[in-house]
């Protein structure tokens, strides 16, 4: 593990608690003390813990935000560059492009468990954090097989189904159901501190809309500005949506659009399926389009696929 926040963290806790060998690196002595103080292998030596990894080709799991990247992907070049590698970062096509730029995209397969809370570093991690949460497993064009099922088999130990998504179609996602929710929640706490008396009437619905904004600044900067491509439409489209709330509203006319139509989404989320994947075999041809086809459809993977050669 590189990077011991509350994602990364939470993967070492989960990881071992599966019986795994797990050990890990951070930047802060203090993060790292906290994890040898709990039982866990933690280092600030960034060279000597891949040094280690490359020993034993162990998977590699990136855990940082991605303007740290540059400095991992580069010492990952120099010292372990044939490990698999992974990622738990909230945006895909921005990791992936600079994998590629350190030359090490062969032996990469993107990732991003879709679970979290508003506090960060390593005292915030759970190893259960993920059990039942959605956990994204990239199915790009050059994903190797042998290191999809490493990352597969890793999500699943620690509790996650997976969801196989390409890259580009994860950040378009994810612009909408995490980066969105978290300018909107940062635009309704700024809006209410505004408001002399506000805070001393919020209650639930107050606490829920602003939840996420409550999440270190520089990670939330971090995730919305890497992703600026994808989160632009959808803001652009909330946007449109509360302009015509706001006419409606200055026109003396219901808000029926807006209200009937979340309200409808909401209800359709409540009751979204989850299919298992079954029948793909990774590795077959085709593969990667088909595991990319049913998780656009809703489908999950929660036990281990079989592998080309695998079978009897």
């Amino acid at each position: 593990m590189l990077g011991l926040g509350l994602i990364g963290g939470s993967v070492m806790r989960a990881a071992a608690a599966a019986g795994r060998d797990v050990f890990g690196y951070n930047r802060s002595l203090e993060a790292v003390q906290a994890a040898v103080a709990d039982g866990f292998d933690a280092s600030e030596d960034l060279d000597g813990t891949l040094a280690r990894a490359a020993a034993g080709n162990a998977l590699i799991v990136l855990a940082v935000p991605v303007p740290a990247l540059t400095q991992l992907l580069g010492r990952i070049r120099e010292t372990a560059p044939g490990c698999p590698l992974t990622d738990v970062t909230s945006v895909k096509t921005a990791v992936l492009q600079e994998v590629q730029s350190f030359g090490l995209l062969e032996r990469f397969v993107g990732g991003h468990p879709m679970a979290g809370t508003a506090h960060s570093g390593w005292a915030a991690g759970n190893a259960r954090l993920f059990v039942g949460a959605p956990w994204v497993i990239s199915v790009d064009d050059h994903v190797d097989p042998g290191v999809w099922t490493l990352v597969m088999d890793l999500a699943l130990d620690c509790g996650a189904v997976v969801v196989p998504a390409r890259s580009d179609e994860h950040d378009a996602a994810a612009a909408t159901i995490s980066h969105l929710p978290h300018l909107l929640a940062e635009a309704l706490a700024a809006t209410a501190g505004e408001v002399p008396l506000a805070f001393a009437l919020a209650a639930g619905s107050f606490r829920d809309g602003t939840r996420v904004a409550a999440t270190a600044p520089d990670l939330v900067r971090a995730m919305c500005e890497a992703n600026a491509e994808e989160l632009l439409p959808v803001l652009d489209r909330a946007l449109d949506l509360l302009h015509h709330a706001r006419d409606a509203l200055a026109e003396h006319k219901p808000l029926t659009d807006i209200v009937e139509t979340g309200h409808a989404a909401r209800i359709r989320y409540d009751n979204f399926s989850r299919p298992e994947i079954v029948t793909v075999v990774v590795g077959e041809d085709r593969w990667r389009e088909e595991l990319a086809a049913a998780g656009r459809a809703g489908g999950v993977i929660r036990s281990a696929l079989p592998a080309l050669g695998s079978r009897g």
